[in-house]
């Protein structure tokens, strides 16, 4: 056996069954950064690119996202998110934005997955508006940084560069 939750002892893939789980208050926090040519990024700070306000469109998609995980990742449970957000925020040395999310919800699953697919699709989705002129952007770092609740109780990411 693998030790893996979505394999069963013969090695097939199934989906948890989280059934005698207990509902508790479950979160999780997102990270990522879509990397810019400074340009690229005065551009979307100054609402000048012509497909209108590129954050705000990334932002809905990225929680847009979260709401259909299920329909994306194979073997994900359905979920009834309580709240959704995404932040997008300017790095300091201009060479990008910053993408975090936070999903939570009352369930007996966790709710990582859904907290990770907002960044990746508000990072596809940056790069989707403005490829046109930056097609060298890179996404990059997208990880769990926090979960709290359910059985495992509480992880926090150790500072980015450690293990």
């Amino acid at each position: 056996m693998s030790g893996l939750s979505h394999v069963d002892e013969t090695g097939a893939a199934n989906m948890v069954d989280v059934g005698d789980k207990a509902v508790t208050q479950r979160e999780a926090r997102a990270g990522g950064t879509i990397r810019m040519q400074p340009e690229t990024l005065d551009m979307i700070l100054a609402g000048e690119h012509p497909k209108g306000d590129v954050l705000a469109t990334a932002r809905i998609a990225g929680i847009m996202a979260a709401k259909r995980t299920h329909e994306l990742i194979p073997l994900c449970h359905s979920l009834n998110l309580s709240s959704v957000k995404v932040w997008l925020a300017p790095r300091e040395n201009r060479d990008g934005i910053d993408i975090e999310s936070r999903c939570r919800l009352n369930a007996a699953t966790g709710v990582e997955m859904e907290a990770l697919t907002a960044v990746s699709v508000a990072a596809l989705t940056l790069y989707d508006m403005c490829k046109a002129v930056d097609r060298g952007m890179v996404m990059d770092g997208i990880r769990l940084l926090e979960k709290q609740g359910g059985q495992s109780g509480h992880w926090q990411a150790p500072e980015e560069g450690g293990a």
